[in-house]
């Protein structure tokens, strides 16, 4: 990744032109934590599949078809790569949403699936979980309480938005997966996946990953971490909206039934039964977003031409200045760890006085967007005693001027909007 200077041109500027849609009034994208922009190579790489090769895979011995086969398919690999895990064990699915619910709807802790699901036992997730990670093991006990044989225990955090883990040990008790976030939307917390995958497979308890926030921003290497699941969207990593990626240990995905059934994922059909083709095609019915995947795969080239250790350098080296400017302006608060090192790119805060909505609208008018919000963590916000947060979120496409722009415009907005006396 070039160098920049803190008053010099943003990184990949031109491959990114929405950043010059407001004209003058440059946009200063501060919201990737919710969605990232699309570099213009991601878009052509989806415009040259309607153009050129748009067909069904899987399906047509034409040549369209075969061209749109083989490239989705080199994506897969592409994927396997990018994470060092197997081709066969890279699931593409519609986001990281959809790929926690297949997981919900599927597993129990022997990994037999769900018509086994009752004799299932605890499922451990963290305050800081987004929604997507809790609500649907919220409704999986909820199916099988009966006999209170389901239950959520929960991960607590410290007073520096860190998870609590000196009763980790005892929080494993009983417990037969555990759900959990590699890095906070909120507090930008980098939990330390690895210890905990150590303990819960002590226990004999399997571990979901939500990397959302991961993938795109660091290196994720699957084999390290050691978890059993790992889900994230594409277009949180500069790729396209309504693809993702769900990782499954191949052993457990094996005795997996299917999340859908269709076309696409059958082996052999007659009127009375069917059976189904090996993983992953067998957790993928239907025609899949092609377009998609493909622009996941451009969004993986200019991702690795950049470098996946610079990339997290530069965000942590935005993290380290961000904080040290925003500590500045008076009434601010700021939610989680302030050691850079494990921050991802993502900051939570509030000024007092304002409410975030009001100061997210204000922003805008100078062309600067932020998040304002609960971000789909409301029981993390209940636990930091706010009803909703300003959010600030990096990508490789931000610099150390959008934060004095930032900074600036929060200290004009503090003198205009605030209630303080």
């Amino acid at each position: 990744m070039k160098k920049q200077g803190r008053s010099g041109k943003r990184k990949g500027e031109s491959d990114f032109p929405i950043l010059n849609r407001r004209g003058d009034r440059k946009l200063v994208y501060l919201d990737s934590a919710s969605t990232s922009l699309k570099p213009k190579q991601v878009v052509q790489a989806v415009v040259d599949f309607y153009e050129k090769y748009s067909a069904n895979v899987h399906r047509g011995i034409y040549w369209e078809s075969e061209q749109a086969t083989e490239k989705y398919e080199a994506v897969r690999g592409k994927v396997a790569k990018f994470i060092n895990a197997e081709a066969d064990e890279i699931i593409f699915i519609k986001n990281t949403t959809e790929a926690i619910n297949l997981v919900a709807k599927t597993w129990d802790e022997r990994g037999k699936g769900k018509r086994e699901r009752g004799k299932s036992k605890k499922i451990l997730v963290s305050i800081m979980e987004h929604h997507s990670n809790l609500v649907p093991w919220q409704e999986l006990v909820r199916g099988k309480g009966e006999g209170g044989r389901g239950k959520l225990v929960l991960l607590d955090i410290n007073k520096n938005g860190e998870l609590d883990l000196s009763e980790l040990e005892s929080n494993f008790k009983g417990v037969g997966l555990v759900a959990i976030t590699h890095v906070s939307n909120v507090l930008g917390t980098i939990n330390p996946i690895r210890e905990i995958v150590k303990k819960a497979h002590q226990v004999g308890a399997l571990v979901l990953v939500d990397g959302a926030q991961t993938v795109g921003h660091m290196k994720v290497d699957i084999k390290e971490l050691g978890c059993d699941f790992y889900a994230f969207s594409g277009h949180k990593m500069l790729g396209p909206s309504g693809v993702g990626v769900l990782w499954i240990r191949k052993e457990i995905a094996e005795n997996l039934p299917p999340f859908l059934t269709g076309g696409g994922m059958i082996s052999r059909a007659t009127m009375e039964e069917a059976t189904y083709l090996d993983t992953p095609h067998k957790f993928e019915a239907g025609t899949p977003n092609i377009e998609g995947v493909i622009g996941l795969g451009a969004a993986i080239d200019y991702l690795e031409s950049l470098g996946m250790e610079k990339i997290r350098q530069r965000e942590k080296s935005l993290v380290v200045y961000a904080l040290k400017k925003l500590a500045k302006v008076a009434g601010l608060t700021i939610y989680g760890p302030m050691n850079a090192s494990v921050r991802g790119g993502v900051i939570a805060f509030n000024i007092a006085g304002i409410h975030p909505h009001d100061l997210a609208s204000m922003l805008d008018q100078g062309g600067i967007a932020i998040r304002a919000g609960h971000h789909c963590a409301m029981p993390l916000h209940a636990r930091l005693g706010i009803k909703a947060s300003a959010r600030i979120s990096f990508s490789v496409y931000n610099s150390f001027q959008d934060i004095d722009k930032l900074v600036e415009s929060l200290e004009a907005a503090s003198k205009k909007l605030s209630f303080r006396t």
